[in-house]
């Protein structure tokens, strides 16, 4: 018996061991990815999808998986950080960021299905807004105090490092949480088909002419097809056009172009956080809504049936015919209205 628990516990640590590996690869990877769009030093991004991977890997997997977003944190940076101690100061910020958000959303009762409108607030304004400026001010300081940036450089610094890191958690981690739940659809009409081909395509083009057609700020042009994708397709809609339109409006910032261009780094940063915070808000509380409005309306369905079920079973009512017996009216002619 001892030796079969032993056998049991090895293979638990085993299991463990792998998923921390594989959450620490996937999000070396993605930082990788991330660091294409470097703005400042070569390491600070307007978009850091890691946290998105850490914060949804959490919120699934739950504490047990931190050494990975530690180990994937340190790989991405170690490589790129001016000096060990701050490499280690950045490390340290990138894994109690994604650990905060976790814990503040696990105190708000935060649900990972997204089905519940005070899920989408929570992950929003806890789990992104409020959780990144751990990392945020952890990695500019480090930098500052590392003398790798000038301490002038702070607030854009770190203006660049909350947006990325926010901007992952905005609109990486509920397409994640989206994704884990989907299943491909069966029996679905070709024109239910053909719509969610005409959205994709009227959302990008939306996009494309708002980010890189003109200086003209346009942006708000794209906010009638997030609202589409959350009536008709829900969460799993709202959340693919929410991430496909943020990530053109970080390529858009990153390159300087569009809405964009002709203005400093800072006040980039600010029009691109919230406009992917509006993004994000329409389209997770819109789809938060109507889930909580459906499924409202199927419990209100399957209450009414299963009155109608037991008033049809009552005696006396007349789907069953069944009449109790009433010694002084033999032939039930009182039931029935008959005199």
């Amino acid at each position: 018996m001892t030796g079969v628990v032993t056998n049991q516990e090895l293979r638990r640590r085993g299991a463990e061991t792998l998923l921390v590996l594989a959450v620490a690869a996937v999000y070396y990877g993605a930082a990788r990815l991330g660091l294409l769009e470097q703005l400042v030093r070569g390491q600070v991004t307007p978009l850091w999808p890691p946290t998105g991977i850490a914060v949804a890997g959490l919120l699934v997997f739950g504490l047990r998986v931190w050494p990975g977003v530690a180990l994937g944190a340190f790989l991405a940076n170690v490589a790129i950080g001016p000096t060990p101690l701050t490499v280690l100061a950045i490390v340290v910020g990138n894994t109690l960021a994604p650990v905060g958000s976790y814990l503040l959303l696990r105190r708000a009762g935060f649900r990972k299905e997204l089905d519940r409108l005070r899920d989408a607030l929570a992950l929003v304004f806890l789990g992104a807004l409020g959780g990144m400026l751990i990392s945020a001010t952890v990695g500019s300081s480090g930098l500052v105090l590392s003398g790798a940036l000038p301490a002038g450089d702070f607030w854009p610094t770190w203006s660049v490092w909350w947006t990325g890191d926010a901007m992952g958690v905005l609109v990486v981690a509920p397409f994640l949480l989206v994704l884990r739940e989907a299943r491909w659809p069966r029996g679905v009409a070709l024109r239910r088909w053909a719509e969610a081909v005409a959205l994709s395509l009227c959302t990008l083009a939306a996009t494309l002419l708002a980010t890189a057609g003109t200086s003209t700020s346009l942006l708000f042009l794209v906010f009638p097809f997030l609202i589409w994708a959350a009536f008709r397709f829900g969460r799993a809609g709202a959340a693919s056009c929410a991430l496909g339109v943020s990530t053109l409006a970080i390529l858009a910032a990153g390159h300087g172009i569009g809405p964009f261009a002709h203005k400093d780094l800072f006040a980039n940063m600010v029009t691109l956080q919230a406009f992917n915070g509006a993004t994000a808000l329409t389209a997770l509380l819109l789809a938060a809504v109507i889930t909580e409005r459906n499924r409202t309306q199927e419990e209100i369905t399957r209450l009414c049936a299963r009155l109608t079920d037991m008033v049809a079973a009552m005696p006396g009512h007349p789907v069953t015919d069944q009449w109790p017996d009433d010694p002084e009216d033999p032939g039930g002619r009182a039931g029935h209205g008959q005199s």
